[in-house]
Formats: C-alpha cells, structure tokens, sequence
C-alpha cells in the first residue's frame, strides 16, 4: 500500500519492471527531487493498485498519477502533469494536452507495444 504521504501529495504509479518506463522514472524524478511527490512502483508494491481502484495490468501498461484531491490521471495526461511542473518541458505538456487527438492514441499505441513486448521478454 502507498505511503501516508500520498494523502496530502501527488502520487505517481509506474511500472519499474518496464527498462525503458523505469529509465523515464528515474530521469523525471531527478527532474522533480524538490516536489511533494510519492512514487509508487507497482512492480514491487503490487497491492497499491488498490489505492487507485485499478487492477494491476492497467497500472503496468499506462502510468497512472493521483492528485492530491483524489483525481485519477493515465497516460498522456498523467505525463503531461508531471512535465507541468518540470522545469524545461512546460512547453511539452502544453502541447500534449492541446493536441490530445494526436498524443492521446500516440502514448496508447507506444504504450501497449511496451507492455506486449515486456510481456514477452518475461519482465513480470
């Protein structure tokens, strides 16, 4: 289950499991060390799925962000988020959220080829 500090924080949930979802973690965590941010890593805290009232291969194949006030984010949209609050890559969220249309099925398309290709290296 996620930390206490999820409550009053934004809470990211990813797959670490994944190489490159996990090398895209570590870049934006160190990109975002002076946030109130929990990271959640579904691979070995699979039970914290439960915080967001999702099942455990959803949160493996598309990353999931939880707002302090509850609200749910997958995808484009959870990325977009972080890169909101991400020195340099403002810009980069704005245009993800802009152009939905496009990003939306670009992060599904990429992320359901990662997850079948993780699926059949053995990750999980």
């Amino acid at each position: 289950m996620a930390s206490e500090k999820s409550k009053d924080s934004t809470t990211v949930y990813y797959n670490s499991a994944c190489p490159v979802c996990d090398a895209g973690i570590r870049d934006q965590r160190l990109r975002m060390q002076a946030c109130n941010i929990n990271w959640v890593d579904i691979h070995t805290q699979p039970d914290a799925v439960s915080d967001i009232n999702s099942e455990l291969e959803a949160v493996r194949e598309r990353l999931h962000l939880r707002r302090a006030n509850g609200e749910i984010l997958i995808g484009e949209q959870a990325l977009a988020e972080l890169w909101s609050h991400t020195n340099g890559r403002h810009s980069i969220a704005w245009l993800t959220l802009r152009l939905g249309f496009l990003t939306r099925p670009l992060y599904n398309f990429i992320a359901r080829y990662l997850y079948r290709w993780n699926r059949r290296r053995g990750h999980w």
